[in-house]
């Protein structure tokens, strides 16, 4: 089942996600506040604010009390999040992106050879 979500998630809201996609498994508070005190410095604070926040839009659940869990999983935000970004940039095309990355110089010899070849497993 799909769980609809705001797909307009914050670069601070995806920290708080991509704490609990790393467990697997829904997390205590307790334990979201150590690893973002750690990893980001934030007070306790600004995670509770961070996860009601991620609660409205439907991407993080309140299990049972005091215990949070992503009520999406990561493949499919980063689906959401890629069509998002090719829609507002690059009118949906994937191959206005990689044309984009090759007229920068973005991309080197090695990841044309690395794309081609995923390319052609795809065939």
């Amino acid at each position: 089942m799909k769980h609809h979500y705001d797909t307009d998630i914050q670069d601070a809201e995806l920290a708080v996600l991509q704490v609990l996609w790393e467990a697997g498994e829904p997390l205590p508070l307790a334990q979201i506040l150590t690893a973002l005190h750690a990893r980001r410095g934030w007070a306790d604070s600004t995670v509770k604010t961070l996860l009601r926040r991620l609660q409205e839009k439907g991407a993080v659940t309140l299990e049972k009390r005091g215990v949070y869990a992503a009520a999406i999983a990561q493949k499919d935000y980063h689906g959401a999040a890629n069509r998002s970004f090719l829609d507002k940039l690059y009118q949906g095309s994937a191959k206005n992106l990689v044309a984009s990355l090759v007229q920068e110089g973005r991309l080197t010899q090695e990841d044309i050879a690395d794309l081609t070849a995923m390319f052609r497993k795809e065939d």
